[in-house]
């Protein structure tokens, strides 16, 4: 009887914000949670960022994207990169002010309210768990490429192919994924040092691809420019942005960070430039070497374009090995940030308290085997078109709360002592968010109903479970 008496109104308890400094909400409770451990540094956290991006879209989304813009589609990556950017000095800010774990769904919770930071979660939980998929299903067409240059034969397309591309089932994504769950349960040093060798063999390889296909750069391929005009060019940007997320898992680490005030921003920051300028290299070396009708339907493209040029397997065989490991270093990275965002949800009391049990390794063990299955699931069986759009939805939207979340941080807290600010405040903010916004329209009218159908099932478990079990609604009842 007394807690309903002193149960808040619905939109207090919805609204209510949690602040970070306080440390009885930010208490662990013995028996059922542990820490995480800091052990990662600068470099590594870079390696982190660039590894959770490259290789996200970057191997498959040119097929997508070039028969939307044309030779353009350069453009389209400029301008999904512009995006990015944007977001990405939002988010070095919130994460200096902020550094813990969580990314997003924890700068909502401190700026715009309970309610807001769980849709956020639900945004991320997709980004994370639908590009995992998405990338997986990548991975499947460039181990066929391999087999199929190296040895003669190839897996069946029944369980190598996505539904809606010839497959039943994709076996080869759905190991992969439990293969780095698997590595995951090591512990975050080991798989942030796994993380770095890989990312150095991408670098590699995306390397050797610019410069054999620049060997082969045609500009008559280069004409017509913009077949689809301005339309067409953000058509394709809004598909592939998707090649751009992953910089925000950088942010999940921070309570596995040294000195995260310093480091999130720079690993931020370093990551995305890195990233932006090989994205742009790759996709002009690549409309460049072929004409842009001969990418549709075109799988493993990068490989295909490079044994086309050249005339020979060694190369394609090369670039299929190369970018196997680079899709396992994205998996591997972007699966560990999902599993960091249910942990810092489960530590709120937003979802069951099983999330964020630690293990004696440091590592939330249940969480990871739950998370390894369920997006192995959705590897297999989901087509690849949808998981793609739906990924570029569900970061846009967190995106576009961070842009709004640094402007209210700003009004509410100026004197929070920040290791990073964005410039031109509060241009920059306001262009993230416009550019956002710009984006999401951009996208098809179905990825819209399906995000709506999966917010619409997100909030029915906040009013189910979340709102009557968060630490801030059992701190308020225990008065």
């Amino acid at each position: 009887m007394n807690a309903g008496k002193n149960r808040l109104p619905l939109w207090q308890r919805v609204f209510r914000i949690k602040k970070f400094a306080n440390p009885l909400l930010d208490a662990i409770e013995p028996g059922s949670e542990g820490h995480l451990k800091r052990s990662i540094g600068l470099w590594p956290l870079v390696a982190l960022g660039i590894g959770s991006v490259i290789g996200t879209g970057i191997f498959i989304v040119l097929t997508e994207a070039v028969p939307k813009a044309g030779p353009a589609v350069v453009l389209s990556f400029v301008l999904a990169g512009i995006t990015a950017a944007l977001s990405a000095l939002c988010y070095a800010e919130l994460a200096s002010a902020i550094p813990v774990s969580g990314s997003s769904y924890s700068y909502a919770y401190a700026t715009l309210g309970e309610g807001v930071a769980f849709v956020v979660a639900s945004c991320l939980l997709l980004e994370y768990g639908v590009s995992v998929a998405a990338v997986a299903v990548g991975w499947g067409q460039y181990l066929n490429e391999l087999l199929h240059s190296g040895f003669g034969w190839s897996l069946p397309e029944s369980i190598s192919s996505p539904p809606g591309h010839g497959g039943v089932l994709n076996v080869p994504a759905m190991v992969l994924v439990l293969l780095c769950a698997l590595l995951l349960l090591r512990g975050a040093h080991e798989s942030a040092l796994a993380n770095a060798l890989m990312v150095l063999v991408k670098l590699a390889i995306l390397a050797l691809f610019v410069v054999l296909a620049y060997g082969a750069f045609d500009s008559r391929n280069l004409t017509p420019f913009a077949p689809h005009g301005m339309a067409g060019v953000g058509a394709a940007a809004s598909s592939i942005f998707f090649s751009y997320i992953g910089f925000d898992a950088v942010s999940t680490a921070s309570e596995e960070v040294e000195n995260p005030r310093r480091n999130i921003p720079l690993a931020i920051v370093i990551s995305l430039v890195v990233v932006t300028t090989v994205y742009i290299l790759v996709a002009l070396a690549g409309v460049g070497a072929q004409p842009a009708e001969q990418f549709t339907g075109q799988e493993a493209g990068l490989a295909a374009i490079l044994h086309r040029v050249t005339g020979q397997d060694w190369p394609a065989l090369m670039f299929s090995a190369g970018a196997m490991i680079s899709i396992f270093s994205v998996v591997l990275v972007v699966l560990y940030g999902q599993t960091r965002i249910l942990y810092a949800m489960a530590k709120d009391g937003m979802v069951p308290p099983l999330f964020c049990r630690v293990n004696r390794n440091g590592v939330p063990a249940q969480n990871t085997l739950i998370v390894g299955l369920g997006v192995a699931l959705l590897a297999g069986l989901v087509p690849l078109d949808v998981l793609a759009n739906l990924t570029s939805m569900g970061t846009l939207v967190a995106f576009f709360i961070v842009s709004v979340g640094v402007m209210v941080l700003r009004r509410k807290q100026p004197g929070l002592k920040r290791g990073f600010s964005v410039p031109l405040y509060p241009l920059t903010p306001v262009l993230s968010a416009v550019f956002c916004l710009y984006l999401i329209v951009g996208l098809a009218a179905e990825t819209l109903e399906l995000f709506l159908v999966w917010v619409g099932v997100a909030l029915l478990f906040y009013f189910a479970y979340s709102i009557r079990n968060s630490k801030l609604e059992l701190a308020h009842a225990a008065g």
